[in-house]
């Protein structure tokens, strides 16, 4: 009882000294802290980078133009992966992504059981290579529709394939199958795209979206708030057009007809924060420095070019 008095006698005396004090200075509340855009990192092309040049010299291009990472395509021949491994490990940059290379030629979507079986070891292939190299996603065309393969057909045999073939491996290896759209007359929506995606209930199968790829039908910035969560990785090219003439131009990042500042915007909408990977024309050390400066302004939301 005593105790609880003396408390409360402290509680009025403090109560009282707080009265009579000469008020403080009001405070402004302190201005919401600007949020920090997801850290977004610059990866390039191995296939961008002077082909002329050993593998570890190629790597040393990269890293100094402020490149973090690059994407490479299949590698079968044994020796020549562990060259690249021992190449990246050695610069400090990481290989983060395999560009699988049978895709074109050797199509899941074929009626063909022996194109089926050749793509599907191309894939096997390419998540080797990922293990090997430390990367965590391979990216897939998954299918080609031509006038062989309906679109239907398309659909349902890729899914097919990468859902008993494929699937079981990359989920074994912990790599994700990235898919991409591009220029196979197939996923021409991003509706469609997000559909896609989510009818594997997978975390092993996500979106490889690219920006470049979507602008003879749509705008990337929708398709990106569209797909969300579903894009693990991102390819950047640019294009323009020449619409009299009904010609699709290759363009250095900035130079072209996309919208950088809205497409950075929705990524950052989105919460992306994976690599970005320039697919442009490929150059010399200059030309490869000038295209990790672009990125960077891009991030920054800036034009790539003034």
């Amino acid at each position: 009882m005593n105790d609880r008095r003396a408390f409360l006698k402290l509680i009025a005396a403090a109560a009282a000294t707080t009265a009579h004090a000469a008020p403080a200075r009001a405070q402004q509340p302190a201005a919401p802290a600007p949020r920090a855009a997801p850290a977004i990192r610059k990866s390039t092309l191995m296939s961008m980078l002077p082909r002329d040049l050993s593998f570890a010299e190629r790597f040393a291009i990269a890293r100094d133009a402020g490149f973090e990472a690059i994407e490479i395509g299949t590698v079968n021949e044994a020796e020549r992966a562990a060259e690249i491994r021992e190449a990246a490990q050695k610069s400090g940059l990481r290989i983060h992504s395999v560009m699988n290379a049978d895709h074109w030629r050797l199509p899941l979507s074929s009626g063909d059981p022996e194109v089926v079986n050749g793509s599907v070891r191309g894939m096997e292939t390419s998540i080797r290579n990922a293990v090997l190299w430390g990367a965590d996603a391979v990216l897939l065309v998954p299918a080609v529709v031509d006038a062989k393969t309906s679109y239907r057909d398309a659909w349902t045999r890729s899914q097919r394939v990468i859902r008993e073939r494929l699937l079981p491996m990359a989920r074994d290896m912990k790599i994700v199958i990235a898919v991409e759209e591009v220029w196979n007359k197939f996923l021409l929506s991003p509706l469609e795209f997000a559909r896609y995606v989510d009818d594997f209930e997978s975390p092993w199968v996500r979106a490889y979206f690219d920006v470049g790829n979507v602008v003879f039908y749509g705008f990337p910035q929708d398709w990106i708030r569209t797909l969300g969560s579903r894009i693990v990785k991102v390819h950047i090219k640019d294009f323009s057009f020449e619409r009299k003439e009904g010609r699709l131009l290759w363009k250095n990042m900035g130079e072209g007809e996309i919208d950088w500042p809205e497409v950075r915007k929705a990524l950052d909408e989105t919460g992306y924060t994976g690599y970005v990977t320039t697919e442009l024309q490929g150059g010399d050390a200059a030309y490869i420095k000038d295209v990790g400066a672009r990125v960077d302004r891009f991030l920054a939301g800036q034009k790539p070019v003034g």
